[in-house]
């Protein structure tokens, strides 16, 4: 069946967009974000109050930290001071992490996962778990003119995906060539295998999240996969399609993101990172009132209150429950990126 324009597609299926998310630049409504280059996270326990550094890159899965973390919020409920530090990537939390410079670090579970498994020296602790997908939050998007609707036209295309920040590049199939590996690649492709592709006639292009719109726009690519806010984007300049939802079947509900800490921190600080993900569990539960989000939302530079309205964000959970996680750890084992079962049970903090 041929798919509706987006507009109108936007308007009866997702008639209730909520916003998107807390990114850096309104970060100062919420509370001071500090970032020190020097020092370490223990200077900051003292007396009184306990200090927690987060690291974190901005986005959609933040919201409920950032919230939280304001003035009289549900940290400082907690007897906490949280200070959230914006990093690029996931890449420069983890230094972080290792330089000791933050104690929790928010991000990718695939890239934590990965960084995980593959050095134990570095001891990564899951702290909380923060961010799952909802239908619309990860799209398969094509352009109008490009006569692809269903996921059996991506057969022999190109696909535009973002750029793997902590993952390797992997060769799945012996001559085959590497695939560029994302969490949003291996979402896709489980889906992709659902339906039938054969995933060896699809062509995957690595490209920063920010470019992918404009690849598709100049067709240096057929397809995308993206994440909001690049979804409207796509939608309202180019009138794209959604082609197939890349958190559905099998990857329905997939956890996105989470909080991590080190081994020693956890060890040190056992009453403060319980007293944290407590605080952050019950934000998120609150998370579900969209008036407060979208009011900040509409401060982002080139939003509006209209636009905030309309982006799409999944869903904040309100426990930490190792199956759930164990999801992504078995999608990137299946995928090659891990080489052997991983059990992300053991990097739970109880």
């Amino acid at each position: 069946m041929k798919l509706e324009p987006a507009a109108r597609r936007r308007k009866l299926a997702r008639p209730a967009r909520t916003a998107f998310a807390v990114l850096a630049s309104i970060a100062a409504l919420l509370l001071a974000v500090a970032c020190q280059s020097s020092g370490t996270a223990s200077d900051t326990f003292a007396a009184g109050t306990v200090t927690i550094r987060v690291a974190a890159t901005p986005g959609a899965e933040d919201a409920p930290l950032y919230v939280a973390a304001k003035s009289g919020g549900l940290f400082s409920r907690e007897g906490l001071k949280v200070t959230i530090a914006s990093y690029p990537s996931v890449k420069a939390e983890l230094q972080a992490l290792k330089k000791h410079q933050v104690d929790v670090a928010e991000g990718d579970y695939a890239d934590f996962f990965y960084t995980a498994a593959t050095s134990k020296k570095l001891g990564l602790r899951v702290v909380a778990d923060g961010y799952h997908a909802a239908p619309g939050v990860m799209e398969v998007l094509a352009a109008p003119s490009s006569h692809i609707s269903t996921p059996q036209d991506l057969a022999g295309k190109t696909v535009g995906v973002v750029k793997p920040q902590v993952l390797p590049v992997v060769k799945p199939v012996p001559g085959q060539p590497a695939q560029p590996y994302s969490l949003e690649m291996m979402a896709t492709q489980s889906v992709l295998q659902s339906e039938g592709v054969d995933l060896t006639k699809v062509r995957w292009v690595s490209l920063p999240a920010a470019q992918l719109v404009s690849a598709l726009a100049r067709h240096k690519v057929d397809a995308i996969v993206a994440q909001e806010p690049y979804i409207l984007d796509a939608e309202k300049s180019l009138g794209a399609i959604e082609v197939l939802d890349s958190c559905s079947g099998a990857t329905d509900s997939l956890p996105l993101s989470g909080y991590f800490t080190v081994q020693s921190f956890a060890q040190e600080h056992p009453e403060a990172v319980q007293d944290f993900r407590s605080a952050l569990e019950q934000a998120q539960a609150n998370a579900v009132l969209p008036g407060p989000v979208r009011a900040v939302v509409a401060h982002y530079p080139g939003m509006s209150m209209q636009n905030a309205s309309l982006i799409t964000i999944g869903v904040y959970p309100t426990s930490l429950t190792a199956d759930n996680l164990q999801r992504v750890a078995n999608l990137m084992f299946n995928a090659g990126v891990l080489v052997k079962a991983f059990d992300v049970s053991s990097l739970i903090v109880h």
